[in-house]
């Protein structure tokens, strides 16, 4: 057998007997891995003689990129919104346990605090890569509290804030460090939020437009300044209203900056949109969509009452309010689960719906290039699911981190 020993010692492993999600289509092809990443086989063959030092029959699988999730609240008890001596364990339980969901990426997320809660919780998130230890953290995603009172939904009025004079001073005062950003979601109708914008674009972190009563035209100014996100469409947010239809217009705005695409988040969880509603947007804007889980503590535990940030919450089945009302805070379903019913709701293609949760998210993020894909030289995060979309393997940088036990079935 002809020696790859000249490029590199790591083996190769080649999937062989499975249909891979590439292009946008899913091709008959066997995928090819070393070091952590997707490799080129004619590369292989032609330029190093090489082959392949182990083969895994994929048993007719779909293999599609790993699931990247930007909004999640926490879960399995964990919130990450409440600041705790062990927070640390507690991210490294909920990235652990995601990856039977087909999550290989994450962006923890912190609904409105008080300014003590971002200066404990920030320093203790860093951005690592995913292994057999969970998934990996792309950074945090702060949800206000520079938000609307009107719209706050699940999030704590007496913490809400606005900005004062010197705007991303404010900012940076509540938050304490933007080290390991990634996004913030902000009302773009406040005063000053452009230049906050702006200066959060200028730092690379993604601003997302939500729990907000803006009208379209403030969107659109807001995207002209750098937003490129929509935090969980239709949810705290004006309603689609025909003479101005608010942040949701945004769509199919044709105010949108030449080369630029607004991207939109969904809980695609049968309870936070009707399907209907996530059909319009589907068809309105299908490249810009993103789903979300927004999943809090409560999730992959039994109902009952759990936490989110500063409030209390009560999950009975699928649906999670805030104790005592009927304002829905949060889901409790994971990411297998929302691609699963969204392809369901939307009668949309296999292959659209895993780029819903895979491509758009690390387009969204500008890390396209090596997360959300299985292009040649990509980072080898993928997974292994069967028609019906429920995960059977779950790798990051080519190993195996995660498997369905089949032994009691």
């Amino acid at each position: 057998m002809p020696s790859n020993k000249s490029v590199s010692d790591a083996p190769i492993v080649q999937f062989t007997n499975c249909r891979i999600l590439r292009d946008h289509q899913l091709q008959r092809e066997d995928l090819w891995v070393r070091e952590g990443k997707i490799l080129n086989p004619e590369k292989l063959f032609f330029d190093e003689k090489g082959s392949a030092d182990v083969q895994l029959n994929c048993k007719d699988s779909i293999i599609a990129p790993g699931f990247i999730d930007v909004q999640i609240n926490g879960g399995f008890g964990v919130d990450f919104s409440l600041a705790t001596d062990d927070f640390k364990s507690g991210i490294d339980l909920v990235s652990r346990k995601i990856l039977s969901h087909g999550v290989t990426s994450f962006c923890p997320t912190l609904v409105t605090s008080p300014p003590s809660v971002y200066h404990q919780v920030l320093p203790q998130i860093s951005v690592r890569n995913g292994g057999a230890h969970g998934a990996g953290i792309l950074g945090a995603h702060l949800e206000g509290p520079f938000i609307s009172k009107e719209k706050k939904g699940a999030h704590p009025e007496h913490c809400l804030r606005t900005f004062e004079a010197g705007a991303f001073q404010d900012l940076l005062a509540t938050y304490g460090s933007l080290n390991c950003v990634q996004i913030v979601t902000l009302a773009p109708e406040m005063r000053r939020s452009n230049e906050v914008i702006r200066e959060l674009t200028k730092r690379g972190i993604c601003v997302s437009l939500g729990h907000s009563v803006a009208n379209l035209s403030q969107a659109e100014e807001a995207v002209q300044h750098g937003a490129t996100f929509i935090t969980h469409l239709f949810n705290a947010m004006l309603p689609f209203h025909h003479r101005d239809p608010g942040i949701v217009g945004l769509l199919t705005s044709d105010k949108i900056p030449a080369g630029r695409r607004v991207f939109y988040g969904m809980i695609s969880d049968g309870i936070h949109t009707n399907p209907a509603a996530l059909r319009i947007a589907h068809r309105a804007h299908p490249k810009g969509l993103v789903l979300v889980t927004d999943a809090i503590a409560g999730m992959g535990l039994a109902p009952g009452r759990h936490t989110l940030g500063q409030q209390v919450v009560e999950i009975d089945g699928l649906n999670t309010y805030i104790a005592g009302t009927k304002t829905l805070s949060g889901s409790v379903a994971t990411m297998d689960t929302c691609v699963r019913h969204f392809q369901e709701a939307t009668g949309c293609s296999v292959e659209t719906a895993l780029e819903a949760a895979s491509l758009h998210p690390a387009q969204l993020l500008g890390i396209e290039h090596k997360k959300g894909t299985l292009n040649y030289d990509s980072d080898a995060d993928f997974l292994m699911l069967n028609d019906s979309l429920y995960v059977q393997a779950t790798y990051i940088a080519g190993e195996e981190v995660w498997r369905q036990d089949v032994s009691g079935m």
